[in-house]
């Protein structure tokens, strides 16, 4: 029976349906499911099916945040019977868009999409200096480093931060993405690794962490 709802949950986030799938984490919870199988069976298999979506143009950015909506809605009340390493035992990525670019559609997806696979974000936002990016990832432990730029005049910013990270000695893993962005340019800068959209972002974190 539990399977047939964990289906109905992960088909409310796909779909967007935010009632629907506060009802089925809830019913599951009233049965007595495990909430980390509820996390993983259903809420985090709807949102890995978006994530596919997303990524073959067959949604768009509208119906992502419609989904998310609804993931986070669930999450919500998974969350106190869930401990912490359950939602964010991947690991901490910090993320922003870099000092001179105020685009942050793309960069919020990802954060997003890392969230809801068991990742930590810090979200710093737009506009972000190396040093900020530096103090979050001493000061948050990160794992990972995203950085997202959508203006080709900003996109050689992502170099001055990899360099300083670099000059100080930091163990963390740094990905690149946004419009201009390729994978020859973050080979060019010293990144570990470049995404072109959140689903690849979530799938190269996961994969660089390993």
């Amino acid at each position: 029976m539990s399977g047939t709802i964990y289906q109905a949950l992960a088909d409310a986030v796909i779909e967007g349906n935010q009632g629907k799938a506060v009802e089925c984490t809830a019913d599951l919870l009233k049965d007595g499911t495990d909430p980390k199988m509820i996390l993983d069976n259903g809420l985090l298999k709807g949102m890995e099916v978006v994530g596919i979506k997303f990524r073959d143009n067959l949604i768009f950015v509208p119906q992502v945040l419609i989904s998310a909506r609804a993931f986070k809605s669930s999450l919500s009340i998974l969350e106190p019977f869930l401990s912490k390493s359950d939602t964010e035992g991947m690991g901490t990525v910090v993320i922003g868009t870099v000092k001179g670019d105020i685009h942050d559609i793309g960069k919020n997806i990802v954060a997003m999409m890392l969230k809801s696979s068991g990742f930590r974000v810090v979200d710093l936002g737009i506009d972000v200096k190396a040093e900020k990016f530096i103090d979050a990832i001493k000061n948050e432990k990160a794992v990972i480093l995203g950085m997202s730029a959508l203006l080709t005049t900003t996109m050689g910013y992502m170099k001055a931060v990899i360099d300083k990270i670099k000059n100080e000695n930091l163990s963390v893993k740094t990905i690149v993405g946004g419009a201009p962005i390729s994978n020859s340019f973050a080979e060019q800068i010293g990144a570990d690794g470049y995404a072109k959209n959140a689903s690849d972002a979530v799938e190269l974190s996961k994969r660089i962490i390993k």
